[in-house]
């Protein structure tokens, strides 16, 4: 039997949604939920770029699933199901444990695998995987990037800056507890906390490259400027015992991978919308990004945030 067949053998357990038709076609056939929105997003994990190497193949799997449903996180969507693309580099003990972790990702989300794709790919190459998640949203109730207003407050659902600091940890650069660790491996998608904004907000975004780069392409989207207060940034415990200063501030809002929710609010729904999230700046006529903290105005760091491709 084929590494592709064995590959698919093991995820038919899986698509257990009758849409699916246990992965033996060559699509999968949804009905449209009547009068909602369907959401679609595709995000990719490359090794080397997403993950590293030596992370577990389980904790990859769900890392893949959760990026995708921040994307409808972000879009106040509930999600219906998934597609996947995955890059056979000839390692089935790899294989399995990753199927094995996405089992746990797609139970713990209540989200089935629908179909997709398997590819090979050549022997000793960084692997590729890719994912389309599915959801769905009252009509007109996804907020729009490009929709944010001058004199909105900028909102963001929690902490920034665990993955980097987890990160760092990964790569055995930095020692620390096993919490910020797994902020980097095992993100969360704000589902609960979509939804909940998604009819307070202008806009909204998750912070998948960093929340500076995040806010400010919203702000460019919706032809405004953004302010943010680093002061108000909220950072978590274990990150604060690395430092809480300027600097660890700048290095946290421009770390990325924490899939916190970042919204533009009406200042007449500041109250509705801080039972969700925290107040961290505003939104203002005009062009670009600035920062302020209690010394005064911050320069802007070199890199706001990570971009493919920028050295």
């Amino acid at each position: 039997m084929s590494e592709e067949r064995h590959l698919i053998d093991r995820l038919r357990s899986l698509a257990r949604h009758p849409a699916a038709r246990g992965l033996a076609d060559d699509a999968a056939v949804l009905p449209a939920p009547l009068g909602r929105d369907l959401v679609l997003t595709h995000d990719m994990l490359v090794e080397g770029v997403h993950y590293l190497p030596g992370d577990p193949p389980g904790d990859v799997a769900w890392k893949l699933l959760a990026v995708n449903l921040s994307d409808l996180a972000a879009k106040g969507a509930e999600p219906i199901g998934v597609l996947m693309g995955f890059g056979l580099t000839g390692d089935g003990d790899w294989d399995a444990a990753f199927v094995a972790g996405l089992a746990r990702a797609l139970d713990h989300f209540a989200v089935p695998l629908l179909g997709g794709d398997t590819v090979a790919q050549p022997r000793g190459d960084g692997r590729v995987l890719g994912l389309t998640a599915i959801g769905q949203v009252a009509p007109g109730g996804a907020p729009d990037r490009r929709a944010a207003r001058a004199g909105d407050l900028v909102f963001l659902t929690g902490p920034v800056g665990d993955a980097g600091l987890g990160l760092r940890i990964a790569r055995g650069a930095l020692e620390g507890p096993r919490r910020l660790l797994k902020a980097y491996r095992l993100p969360m998608p704000r589902l609960a906390e979509g939804r909940a904004l998604a009819p307070l907000a202008h806009a909204m975004a998750d912070v998948s490259d960093g929340l500076l780069i995040d806010a400010a392409r919203i702000a460019a989207a919706s032809g405004l400027a953004v302010a943010i207060d680093l002061d108000a940034v909220p950072l978590s415990d274990e990150a604060r015992g690395f430092g809480a200063d300027r600097a660890a501030r700048l290095a946290a809002a421009t770390a990325g991978d924490d899939y916190q929710l970042i919204a533009a609010v009406p200042p007449a729904l500041r109250e509705a919308a801080s039972a969700h999230a925290v107040e961290i700046g505003r939104f203002e006529a005009g062009t670009g990004l600035r920062l302020h903290d209690a010394g005064g105005p911050v320069p802007l760091p070199a890199a706001l945030g990570f971009e493919h491709g920028v050295a």
